[in-house]
């Protein structure tokens, strides 16, 4: 099919040519983009009009059919695009705007740029040569796009599938094996090989090559865990425990309030009975309804570390969304709440920030993304997959590590860890999975099957990674589209939430192996039949060992009775999710797949590529042994300079970044989507990513919920496993303890091991970190309910094998019986009296084995810090959580990560103040005093409470001492700390929050605008806290009268990757409208008009992934489809009906020229790229102007905090006019305002460089308005990221309330 192409200039610098620009300044880089546009017939003129309105940038000229960069002299142009055998989930999104347009005709849309290098003055040739080679190499990501040698004349790609031919064990026995191990990439290992060949032979036939991949995928190491399952003979000495019953014994000694546990794609525990909304019809449009059920939390982690490792981005997209359909398949179906991230990668070499610790010279492999790379475009991944698909992220952690150690051995994260967890809910009814029973329809949902993934289960059980074939790592990585998922999700929680039950008997997500696994977990053991012809795929040359095998994303498999088939169609068309009924269960106990496809429907002849019983696969199948030796650690005493100062120690531990400032990761992450969310990372006035734990409500009508919190201590683990093991725990419950959950022992945990385990002596390690974890938590009553392992964390370089250290992550979770009850580390200084107290776990132990002070001095020391005494941390745990619940804690933290002096400066810097520390050494040196990592507390208590606190923890048997006093605010603050009566620190408190902010934005300045960058550090050091002012009473706006006539009918409007809605629809029931959820497909289809309603209300969110642009596929089909125009159109003209679009829907609603003055057929404004050059995520203030808008009425020349979430939120207006006539005609009611209450431009106070502080634009008649922040994630106090004391009584209900209570007020007064 014949492809077109439109090229326009690139108008913004991406950030990864800012980036090149840093690492290459001899070298200057044009760009310009190229569309490639694949149709099926031709366009008409007009079309083609709408095509270019597409692609053509607002306000910044159109496109061209013509080229404009040329290569002169001495230049090189170079164009990078997508590789061109699957479609991108960009073009998908693309070709979805086109059909919304009415561009039938276009079947594929790809984006590639053009990049024209020129050098900047003299330069010699062959270094200049090299520099342009590497540079060219920075400009793609190789698994996923190439350089294109040519420009795209058509996308088809010269390829033929693979027939299915069988491998002849029954004539050449396990060689025959031996080979298709080798020529398919199997993996399979020797008693693997023995294994099939001996069934084969027993069974009297052959296996086809489809089924050989099928069973590598279903049976490797990644799928089964045999390992974790496996005998253990260490040292020569059988171990009568396996790992896993280790693990599944601590459940003997810990609450059972277990619902789900070891046996699903998550875990899950007992939860509480409340109200929550649902739409009345989940198959159409209708309006909202709430109803009370019991709702159970489900907690699900994994981690998707060799994807990451070879593309670091995409590996992190598919990591979430396959942690997000974990959630998703629990029991009959779950839903999703949020996510926690952690990453560990190895040395990072920041050009020009050097980390003395890091040696230069090392050598790091091509196969892999270098540490530097990972740690920012896998946080780039994982947050920009959870920004699209709607799920906030709460929190995680972020380490780095590269030694070599006293043995000459090198340790280091090559292969690097891409963590993933999700808090979630699920109800009562759909916790259980029915049985597959005969007839019921096996079903594919989410996206069409492509060639990618393929092979990724076998993949990452390759125990060194560098031992495969790199062909077969590019086949392996996989390609994440969160619009999909999103689109799935939405279909799933329609089922969900369908009046007359959940249709839903079964779901499994899909993952390693591909639909070859899933459908199998499905049927098992009733068995199935699986037809190629029925499903959708994305790419006409694939095999049918791809179309089994491949682990393409968002896909979810679920079993359904015929009776439903119906309405799960009508869903999906309402949502535009694809779904495939795939095949029936058949009751015989095997799992075939009939190729009618290549067959052309004739299944008559030859056999079938699958044709498999399900106890030959799934069934119990022999231990395999494991045999291991312990290997002594080569361990050597600590030594540091014999002059080392305090603050010199901290020169180096506060920029370490498992300690230093998260900030990079928190500012680009969505935190306050779904409008559950109680507390994020971000803590105190300056909103400081400082948080232990993360807390979330299950419904918004009530105050009870989740809490989850994450423990890690790998490097300690290097010291000692087992030590380290115990230290994880350790850290999880000293983070969980800030927030109230309902008991200790009803606390359960993931626990997620990444490790090298068959390489020597790290089996061994496994096991002994193994059994120590479960002795510890069965001493504290906590315990295990699921996980994951990756047990092939090595990479080869040049011959060297270099492993990752061991590592064991805790994210323990429990239900909170009230959310607000939560204590975060920033000081208040309650009544100026705030005092500091300290309770070690370990009281008198001060080891600084794997601390982060030994790292910083490139050593591991010999002891480490140990929990050998869990009786006192339950106490410690049961006595703070009494205390919270008696509200006499302002402010605590866990000493961790830099031992007890972080622990207090990060109080300090949490909120911005000053501290007094008087510690007594009792024998300690001052560094082993302040650097050790022992667990313990560091509490605030007004002075009035201290003797209450301090007798509270004495009695439970625990030293509670008095080590300092809160004193000062803002930036003239000191921190002040003596040993003994001897100052050992005396620093401002900026300059030390100087050290442990740079590391953090080092690494913002190779991912956002420097210039934003440097103006949000720089104001750190001036600034003391928002301006926040309320000039009316949220308790007696306007109330809803005559409601006779029935409440006020509003319509929350949603387009395909829209994900504000249901809090926005919670804002506008709880202001008394009857909300009513529409979708575009509603209103295009004519299923639903806009008639019956006084207000639309266009959401925020990703409409099409703004892949064109943000909101720009929405506005298409808003302004090119007939029917959607005319209803809008109508609703316009009325002048009863009132309008609000937040975020996305704010970006649409000036596409559309609804606000503004109207003056122009053109819009008075656009929004673009946020200065900083990416999505950000603030609690901002802002100010409420006068000016016509109905919706504010009342709340001028108040100042209140919000939240923002987005990318593209910079208001450019059509000309200097049309701003003019905005802000002078009082258009302009929402401005960011800085710290003294006025409009600001200042980063990151303005989170998007809008001119003036312009958040929000309204109608000439007041009654559309258009804002980018998002009140509706902030009507209940406890959505606040901070409040300021004053302000706290007035947060019942929070002030934003009332911006939709008068919208409900002048609706139902309109006539």
């Amino acid at each position: 099919m014949p492809v077109l192409r439109f090229y326009r200039k690139e108008a913004e610098v991406g950030r990864s040519l800012q980036r090149i620009a840093v690492l290459y300044p001899g070298v200057s880089i044009e760009t310009e983009l190229c569309y490639n546009v694949e149709l099926n017939e031709s366009l008409s003129a007009d079309e083609k009009n709408v095509l270019c309105w597409l692609f053509s940038p607002s306000q910044h000229g159109g496109v061209s059919e013509e080229p404009s960069l040329k290569a002169g002299d001495g230049e090189r142009l170079v164009e990078i695009g997508p590789r061109l055998n699957f479609s991108t989930a960009w073009s998908t999104n693309a070709v979805s705007i086109c059909q919304s347009a009415g561009l039938s005709q276009v079947t594929r849309v790809e984006l590639s740029h053009r990049h024209l290098i020129k050098h900047n003055g003299e330069q010699n040739g062959s270094r200049s040569e090299q520099d342009v080679e590497k540079l060219i190499d920075c400009l793609y990501d190789s698994m996923t796009e190439c350089v294109y040698q040519h420009p795209i004349s058509s996308f088809t790609v010269d390829m033929r599938p693979q027939e299915v031919f069988e491998v002849d064990i029954l004539g050449k026995g396990r060689a025959a094996l031996e080979m298709a191990n080798d020529d398919l990439g199997l993996a399979f290992d020797s008693w693997d090989l023995d294994y099939y060949t001996s069934l084969f032979q027993r069974v009297k036939r052959n296996p086809t090559s489809v089924e050989c991949f099928d069973l590598a995928q279903s049976n490797s190491e990644h799928s089964r865990h045999w390992f974790f399952r496996g005998r253990m003979v260490i040292d020569g000495q059988e171990q009568k425990d396996t790992l896993f019953s280790l693990i599944m014994g601590t459940q003997s000694h810990s609450n059972q309030n277990n619902v789900i546990k070891f046996c699903d794609n998550s875990s899950g525990i007992m939860g509480v009975e409340l109200d929550f909304m649902y739409p009345s019809d989940a198959g159409e449009a209708s309006a909202y309804e709430t109803r009370r059920s019991t709702r159970h939390v489900i907690f699900t982690a994994e981690t998707h570390n060799f994807p990451t490792g070879v593309a670091p981005f995409s590996g992190a997209t598919t990591g979430t969304g396959g942690r997000i359909r974990d959630v998703q398949s629990a029991g009959k179906g779950g839903h999703v709440i949020a996510g926690t991230a952690g990453y560990c990668f190895g040395n990072l070499h920041i050009p020009g920030f050097a980390l003395p610790w890091e040696e230069e010279g090392w050598e790091y492999p091509t196969s892999f993304a270098p540490p530097l790379q990972v740690a920012i475009e896998a946080s780039d991944g994982a947050s920009d997959y959870g920004n699209k698909f709607g799920e906030p992220v709460l929190a995680g952690f972020a380490r780095s590590f590269g030694m070599r150690l006293v043995n000459g051995e090198r340790r280091e994260w090559i292969k690097p860890i891409m963590f993933s967890g999700g808090l979630g809910s699920i109800e009562d009814p759909h916790v259980r999975k029915e049985e597959a029973e005969p007839d019921m329809e096996v079903v594919k949902i989410g996206g069409p099957v492509y060639r990618i993934g393929v092979g990724g289960g076998a993949a990452s059980s390759v125990q060194v990674q560098g031992d495969n074939s790199s062909a077969r790592d590019l086949d392996a990585v996989q390609r994440g589209d969160a619009e999909m998922e999103q689109k799935m999700n939405r279909a799933l929680r329609a089922c969900l939430e369908r009046a007359a039950g959940n249709p839903i008997c079964s779901i499994h997500d899909q993952g390693a192996g591909g639909n070859g696994n899933v459908l199998k977990e499905l049927s098992e053991p009733a068995g199935a039949v699986i037809y190629t012809s029925k499903f959708k795929t994305g790419d006409p040359t694939l095999s049918v060992l791809e179309l089994w095998g491949a682990e393409y994303q968002e896909s979810n498999a679920l079993l359904l009775r015929p009776a439903d088939r119906n309405f799960l169609e009508r869903v999906c068309r309402r949502e535009k999710c694809p779904v495939d009924f795939v095949g029936k269960i058949t009751g015989d106990g095997k799992i075939v797949l009939v190729d009618d496809l290549r067959n052309h429907g004739d299944t008559s002849n030859g056999r079938h590529p699958v044709d498999l019983d399900l106890e030959w696969v799934l069934g119990k199948m022999p231990q395999k042994e494991f045999v291991m030796e312990r290997l002594p650690p080569s361990l050597q005493s600590l030594s540091l300079p014999s002059s080392l100062s305090v603050l010199s120690a901290l020169e180096r531990v506060l920029r370490l970044p498992s300690v230093a400032s998260k900030r990079y990761l928190t500012n680009k992450v969505d935190r306050s989507v779904t409008g559950l969310v109680a507390q994020q990372q971000c803590v105190g006035p300056l909103h400081t990513p400082l948080a232990d734990v993360a807390v979330v409500a299950l419904s918004p009508f009530g105050l009870q919920g989740a809490a989850t919190a994450i423990g890690e201590q790998p490097i300690k683990g290097l010291v000692s496993p087992a030590a380290g093991a115990r230290m994880a725990v350790g850290e999880a419950l000293t983070n969980l303890v800030f927030a109230r959950v309902t008991a200790l022992k009803d606390v359960k945990c993931s626990g997620n091991w990444m490790w090298a385990a068959k390489l020597p002596g790290e089996g061994a390690s496994l096991w002994d970190a193994c059994q120590a974890m479960c002795q510890v938590m069965g001493q504290l009553g906590v315990a295990v309910d699921g996980g994951k392992d990756s047990l092939s964390m090595a990479a080869r370089v040049s011959g060297e094998t270099v492993k990752a250290p061991g590592s064991l992550v805790i994210s323990v979770y429990a239900v909170c019986p009230d959310i607000t009850a939560t204590v975060t580390p920033d000081l208040e200084d309650p009544d100026g009296q705030g005092v500091l107290l300290y309770v070690p776990v370990s009281p008198g132990k001060h080891r600084l084995g794997g601390s982060a002070l030994a790292q910083c001095f490139g050593q591991l020391g010999e002891s480490s810090p140990d929990l050998e005494h869990p009786d006192k941390l339950s106490a410690c745990f049961n006595t703070t959580q009494a205390l919270l619940q008696d509200g006499v804690l302002s402010a605590g933290h866990d000493v961790s990560d830099g031992g007890l002096i972080s622990c207090l400066l990060e109080m300090a810097i949490a909120g911005n103040r000053g501290i007094e520390v008087d510690l007594l050494s009792q024998g300690a040196g001052v560094l082993e005093m302040l650097f050790a990592e022992e667990l313990g507390l560091v509490l605030e208590v007004a002075e009035r409470n201290v003797a209450r606190v301090r007798q509270s923890y004495t009695d439970a048997g625990l030293l509670c001492p008095i080590i300092g006093r809160t004193c000062g605010f803002g930036p003239e603050s000191m921190v002040r700390v003596r040993v003994d009566g001897q100052e050992v620190l005396s620093e401002p408190l900026p300059t030390l929050r100087a050290l442990w902010e740079s590391t953090s934005f080092q690494l913002e300045r190779l991912q956002a605008n420097p210039l934003c960058v440097q103006q949000e550090e720089e104001g750190l050091a001036r600034r003391t806290q928002p301006y926040f002012k309320l000039t009316f009473d949220p308790a007696t706006t306007p109330k809803i009268e005559n409601l006779s006539t029935g409440k006020p009918r509003v319509a929350v409007v949603r387009e395909e990757g829209s994900n504000g809605d249901r809090e926005m629809s919670v804002s506008l029931l709880m202001a008394g409208f009857e909300v009513w959820d529409v979708t575009m497909q509603d209103l295009c289809s004519g299923a639903t008009t806009l008639d019956p309603f006084k207000a639309v209300v266009f959401v925020g969110g990703f409409s099409y992934a703004d892949v064109l642009g943000s909101a720009k596929g929405w506005a298409a089909t808003v302004r090119y489809n007939q029917r959607a125009r005319d209803e809008f159109e109508r609703f316009r003209r009325r002048d009863d009906t009132l309008s609000l679009g937040v975020c996305n829907g704010c970006q649409l609603l000036a596409l559309l020229g609804w606000v503004g003055t109207g003056a122009s057929a053109e819009s008075d404004v656009t929004l673009t790229h946020n200065k900083s050059g990416r999505f950000e995520s603030r609690f901002v203030s802002v100010g409420i102007l006068a000016s016509p808008a109905i919706m504010l009425r009342g709340m001028e020349g108040s100042a209140l905090g919000v939240w923002v979430a987005h990318g593209e939120g910079l208001m450019q207006f059509r000309s200097d006019e049309a701003k003019k006539g905005v802000i002078d005609g009082s258009l302009a009611p929402l401005r960011y305002v800085d710290d003294s209450g006025h409009p600001t431009e200042e980063y990151p106070l303005n989170p998007n460089g809008s001119p003036e502080g312009v958040a929000g634009v309204c109608s000439v008649d007041g009654r559309h308005l258009a804002m980018m922040p998002h009140p509706e994630r902030a009507t209940l106090g406890w959505q606040w990221a901070w409040v300021p004391g004053p302000l706290r009584s007035s947060m019942t209900p929070s002030p934003w309330l009332s911006m939709f209570k008068n919208a409900a007020a002048w609706c139902q007064t309109s006539q």
